[in-house]
Order: structure tokens, then sequence, then C-alpha cells
């Protein structure tokens, strides 16, 4: 535990513009100075860091499900960013996940538990990064012969972690099924990382609209709440191993809060107009676990307590996969369905281990056919059934995949073809006349690798699979 809380601390400073591992005796370039074990910790906390921090919170905010009160993440919410934001995400995904699980192959090349979960990690890694940048390295990643790597397609980059997945399974399936890796930090056996896989998988296909082989994929992804892919932090040391939002909060209290937000002030507040609550729902108990005050955070009880967990991939996204995609394959009836799966969900505890602190009321009655028809759920009496339910749909992966990416990516994807069922995202500031399609590129690649796309793209320009 000790070696855990010391490389998670040093993580945790890049909540500032601080350097993951500094001052650390890690060296991803020599395996013999640091053993594998170590390494892969490493890997898993920087993807943490990669899929829950920083870039995650600019992109909550521009989805309005956390609002940006002053200075740096006022402007931030508000559409002024630079390519300075994205200089830790960028080195924590090339340097310390693509690097060092390159490192941890060519070291042990028969070990396939090694192998198969630091090629889950880095396809998570590199996955968030082509949703996010568009066009990456990606085949001349983590090579000594490539010192500027070249800049890959978006969907060549998707084709790519699809093949690194699948090859991460196959190597897991050699394995037995309840094999653990000694002090992973997850702790998962051999058939949890596969299902993990399967539901990244999943996403990937649903992101390139490939909705047969994201159904399929998510057919074999994680099937329990026990099997999620979360992090529970430790909470031992005080800004050395707290959940993320809670550091970010002591560190920059004031910044950052869900007041004034669309999901926290609309969607979810009973009362107001086009909230979700109704005779089969009540939204109040999520509304209080999503709070987060900003201000103090000793008193943070929610999503921005001191251990409260950080998702990675859930068993929530793997039926709101299915939900969708199935909805789009073979109808209403199966999307119908796996949204009433995920409502069962929601009723135990909102799918936590045990009701948090915050309290409220917990009501998800499975719904009917007929609650979509004219004047029912999601529908003003302007859709047909099938449209309300796709509404419905969106919706909930928009307040359930809360604190991760996934929503800034849905709203890029359905805008292209599904706009009339996308979330009406209110624009953060009234001069904004379209909404953000990309995050900048890292000035620090930017200023090193000529092979950067020029020009450089905007915030508007849209990545390739959304074009």
């Amino acid at each position: 535990m000790k070696k855990i809380i010391i490389i998670f601390s040093v993580l945790l400073m890049g909540v500032s513009c601080t350097k993951m591992y500094d001052g650390q005796n890690v060296d991803p370039n020599n395996p013999t100075a640091v053993n594998a074990e170590t390494l892969l910790k490493g890997m898993e906390l920087a993807n943490i860091s990669v899929q829950v921090s920083h870039i995650q919170r600019i992109t909550g905010m521009w989805m309005n499900q956390y609002k940006g009160v002053v200075l740096l993440y006022q402007g931030l919410g508000q559409y002024d960013i630079s390519g300075e934001e994205s200089n830790d995400t960028w080195q924590y995904v090339y340097q310390r996940i693509a690097k060092q699980g390159s490192v941890i192959r060519q070291a042990l090349p028969t070990n396939s538990l090694y192998i198969g979960i630091s090629k889950i990690i880095e396809a998570n890694a590199l996955g968030t990064a082509t949703a996010l940048y568009g066009d990456i390295p990606f085949s001349e990643r983590a090579d000594d012969a490539f010192p500027v790597p070249k800049f890959d397609k978006q969907v060549d980059v998707y084709a790519g972690i699809q093949k690194l997945l699948t090859e991460a399974i196959t190597e897991l399936s050699t394995t037995s099924p309840n094999a653990v890796l000694p002090n992973d930090i997850f702790a998962h056996r051999s058939s949890t990382w596969i299902r993990i896989a399967n539901t990244l998988k999943a996403r990937y296909y649903l992101e390139t609209r490939e909705y047969q082989n994201a159904y399929n994929a998510a057919l074999l992804g994680i099937n329990s709440t026990a099997t999620a892919w979360k992090f529970y932090p430790p909470a031992l040391v005080p800004d050395g191993d707290y959940n993320l939002l809670n550091t970010f909060i002591d560190q920059r209290g004031g910044y950052m809060s869900t007041t004034g937000s669309y999901l926290n002030d609309v969607l979810l507040k009973s009362g107001q107009a086009g909230n979700r609550n109704n005779a089969k729902t009540n939204e109040d108990a999520r509304l209080k676990y999503y709070k987060i005050t900003g201000t103090s955070a000793n008193t943070e009880l929610g999503v921005a307590r001191k251990d409260a967990p950080m998702p990675l991939v859930t068993y929530e996204e793997n039926l709101l996969i299915l939900a969708e995609a199935g909805f789009r394959l073979t109808g209403f009836a199966e999307g119908l369905t796996q949204l009433n799966k995920v409502r069962g969900v929601l009723r135990a505890n909102l799918g936590l281990a045990t009701m948090p602190p915050t309290g409220g009321t917990i009501l998800y009655t499975d719904y009917v056919a007929a609650d979509f028809n004219a004047g029912g759920i999601e529908n003003p009496g302007t859709l047909t059934p099938d449209k309300a339910l796709l509404k419905e749909i969106v919706e909930e992966r928009y307040v359930t995949l809360y604190g991760t990416i996934i929503p800034f990516n849905d709203a890029r994807r359905l805008r292209k073809l599904d706009n009339d069922v996308n979330i009406p995202i209110p624009f953060t500031t009234p001069t904004a006349t379209a909404h953000p399609e990309r995050v900048i590129y890292a000035q620090t690649e930017i200023n090193a690798n000529p092979n950067v796309p020029s020009p450089i793209p905007t915030l508007l320009t849209k990545t390739q699979v959304n074009q």
C-alpha cells in the first residue's frame, strides 16, 4: 500500500501543472530499474488522470454538467482554452502509458496477464485521446525509431485500438479466468479484464457508429456493478490518494461547482421545466450525490467525497450501449429492456455499494411502451414513441455517465445524424454560436513535433468521425 500511496500522491499533483513522478526513480526506458509491477501501477494511475482529471472537468463544463466559477476555470468553461491545458494529459498518454506498456511487453514477452492488462490500459488512454483530439500518433508511438511520430487518421486509430483490444482479449484468454496480478490496484481477475476490454470495444464502436459491432461486443462486456472498472481511492493521505475532484477542490476551492449547470438546475431538479422527474422517476438522490459545492473539500459528501469511486468503465455504460445499439438494430423492445436494466441498477443505491451519505429519494420504476406515447416520457406530442425512447436513452447516458468524457463524445456523435434526440446543452457564454468539437492539441507536442496537423485544428473543427 505504501508504494501505491507514493505514486498516487505524485499523480494527483496533475491537478495543477506539475509533472507526474517528479523525484521518483522510475525510468520507463530501463526495465531493469523498475519491476513490471511498478510500471503497471504507473500506467494504471496515469490512466486514471487521463480519464477523470483536468480534461474531463473541462469537457464536463462544456457539457454544462459542471460550471466554471472564477479565474482559470471560468475561462475554460466558456471555451477559452489553449494547448497548455493538454500538456499533462499528453504526457500521461504517451510517456506514462504507451511507453511503459511497450517496456513491459518487451521485458515480459510471454507473460499474457501483464501483456493483456497493459494493452487494455493503453487502448483506453489512446481511445480517449483520439476521441478528444482526432488524429493522434498511434502506429509510431512509443518507438525510439520515431522520435517525432506521425499523426494517424482518427479512423485508423480507432481501428488500431480495436486490434489492440482484440490482442488483449486473446492474451488474457490463455490465462486462468481467476488469475490476478499481485498488488494490482484494481484487483481484477483475468475474466473481468476481458469483460472490460469488450465494453471498451463496444464504446469505441459506438463512437464510430458501428452499432452492430458495438452491440455484439457489449454482450460480452461488463455484466455487474461488481466487475465495473472504477478506482476506489484509499483516502489515507490528504492531497495524496484522495478522489481527484476532492483534491482539486482542496487546491482550487471555488473554481468549479455544479450550481448553475444544466444538469443540476434543470434535468435533475424537481419543479424545473424540462426536468426528468415523473410518476416513475425521482432524481432527488442523484441530484444530491452529483452536487459539487466546490468550496471546501472536507464538506463534499457525494461524487467529490475524498473516498468516492471514480468511474472508468461501468456496468451502466455497457447496458446503455446495449440499449442504444439494440434499439437501432432490432427496435423498441430491446432498447426498452436494456434501459429498464439500467433503472434496476439505479434502484440499488444509484448503483453504488451502499446508499451515499448525501441521501435522498430513489425511484426508478420500470417503464412500459405506453409511457413513450404522445404526452409521455420525452414526448411532447411531436415525436413517435421510437424517437421518444431513443431520446430517453441518450439523456440517460448524459446523466448516468456523468464524471466521464462520454457525454462530450455522445454530443458530437449525435450532432451529425441524430441531433433531434441530442441533449439541448445551453452555451456557457452568450457570445458562443457553436459548441466545441474537440480539445486543442498539447502545446508541448505542437512545439516539438512537425507532424502535428497543419493548420492546427481549432476548437470548432470537427474530428474525422464526426464530419
